[in-house]
């Protein structure tokens, strides 16, 4: 008799009553997914940690009595496990939420709002905690910073001095906000116009965006309809909204459009690279990242038909080995590379078709 498969322990940790009820509710009609507990602030919470053991911990970053981010720092030095954020839309929310992922956290999730209705938060929440509780998290001395966040050594690449006309599209999802800091932190200024989707939350991708442009050479700026593709510049798709290349004779600009979800995600990745397989075709590079299921890899499988050169992240260094899976599977990666190659390979086979 095969031996049935347990249930994933969630603990929501939220200081709002009302949160932890419609989280608690919506998560108990998934299936697969326990909500063993709750709690209203890190203090309660952390004697349900120890009692309940969950696999996997929702928490609030707004909270009273101890904050989330020093709770967090404490979780990921003692008793590190998978941490998913639940975050205001609001500004300051989001910076939070960027901070903490870069604390450690696996992923970031909206509360729902009047934009965002509970059904859709649910859906996404309970896909997220499936993915992220496989995840071996590791302790952090001092609860400090990701160790491995620091820019990958830069690659001395002279085809770059000729290469004009190139685009680089990269999606991401799970584990993609660190991966994608290490990789355009250490593209040289003059690198082609790179387009990026990172499934986050609508707000979120204003803050990611000037965050990495405050840490990369290159000029990074969430994306706005007509924004032109450039030599230099990255363009964040906007949470919310899918992004599309277009090409208006010899100039490259991205549309920025709302549309229905793709595998659950607005913006999607298959989106992006669909629309860069039809319009840059050769002239292309796509890179799909770390996340969880498959968006991105039919749009990647469709850029290397269209005769885009394509890297899919390796598996070892993947937080979550979903979407690159999926890509290799079906034959549309040329090159697995794991993350800290990926930028010397990016840049070689850009500089390749000349």
């Amino acid at each position: 008799m095969m031996q049935m498969e347990r249930n994933i322990k969630v603990l929501v940790v939220d200081d709002s009553a009302v949160v932890r009820k419609v989280f608690a509710e919506e998560l108990s009609r998934e299936r697969g997914i326990e909500v063993v507990g709750t709690a209203p602030d890190p203090y309660v919470a952390r004697d349900k940690i120890v009692r309940l053991k969950p696999d996997v911990l929702t928490l609030d970053i707004e909270m009273p009595r101890m904050d989330g981010l020093t709770f967090l720092k404490k979780l990921m030095q003692y008793y590190p496990l998978p941490v998913i954020i639940v975050s205001s839309l609001t500004k300051k929310g989001s910076k939070l939420a960027l901070e903490a992922l870069t604390l450690g956290a696996l992923e970031v999730i909206a509360k729902p709002s009047a934009s965002y209705s509970v059904g859709d938060m649910s859906v996404q929440l309970a896909d997220k905690i499936r993915a992220v509780a496989r995840v071996k998290v590791a302790a952090r001395s001092g609860g400090g910073e990701n160790p491995n966040e620091s820019p990958l050594p830069r690659p001395v690449s002279r085809a770059l001095t000729t290469t004009t006309n190139k685009i680089i599209a990269i999606g991401a999802s799970t584990g993609g906000t660190e991966a994608l800091k290490a990789i355009l932190t250490s593209m040289p200024p003059n690198a082609p116009g790179i387009l990026v989707v990172q499934h986050m939350p609508a707000n979120f991708t204003t803050s990611f965006a000037e965050r990495l442009d405050s840490l990369s050479e290159m000029s990074v700026k969430e994306a706005e309809d007509g924004d032109g593709v450039i030599n230099g510049r990255v363009l964040i798709a906007p949470g919310n909204f899918h992004m599309l290349l277009k090409r208006s004779g010899a100039r490259y600009f991205v549309q920025v459009k709302d549309g229905p979800m793709v595998h659950h995600q607005r913006p999607s990745v298959d989106v992006l690279f669909k629309s860069v397989a039809d319009y840059a075709g050769e002239n292309a590079l796509g890179v799909i990242l770390t996340g969880m299921g498959a968006d991105g890899a039919a749009g990647l499988l469709k850029m290397r038909q269209a005769g885009a050169r394509t890297i899919a992240q390796d598996e070892q260094t993947c937080v979550v080995f979903g979407m690159p899976k999926e890509a290799i599977k079906m034959g549309a990666a040329e090159a697995v590379i794991p993350l800290h190659g990926i930028v010397q390979k990016t840049l070689q086979m850009v500089g390749a078709r000349e």
